[in-house]
């Protein structure tokens, strides 16, 4: 029980820097990132583990880790923490995952489609 309260508390302090340094990251800061292949970053993001904690779709969960996209941080700070994170993740370094495929997989996560509006979903019966 205090494992998963834990995880879930780790969960929320990332989701909250994640919106913080949204709205911290400079304008124009997503136009920065490098050009990437989002079909690529899709299987990297399966092959090198991503989806056992952020989903398959980068929708993350309370329990494991946060959301990615749609609409990630901006670029820089994507890579600062993939490469040296602070919570339970482990790091991906550039031995891990190249600079490359780093850029393939923020283009697979900048390339998430955004759920639908609440209030277009049908009411249940």
């Amino acid at each position: 029980m205090k494992r998963s309260v834990g995880i879930a508390a780790v969960a929320l302090v990332i989701g909250a820097a994640s919106a913080l340094a949204r709205q911290a990251a400079p304008a124009g800061s997503q136009a920065a990132a490098p050009a990437g292949n989002a079909d690529n970053g899709r299987k990297l993001f399966a092959k090198d583990g991503c989806y056992e904690c952020h989903g398959f779709d980068a929708q993350g969960a309370t329990a494991t880790a946060p959301r990615l996209g749609p609409n990630p941080i901006a670029f820089s700070i994507f890579s600062t923490y993939v490469r040296r994170p602070t919570g339970e993740m482990p790091p991906y370094t550039e031995k891990v995952v190249s600079a490359q495929d780093l850029a393939d997989i923020y283009a697979f996560v900048k390339a998430v489609p955004k759920p639908p509006d609440a209030k277009s979903l049908p009411l249940p019966k």
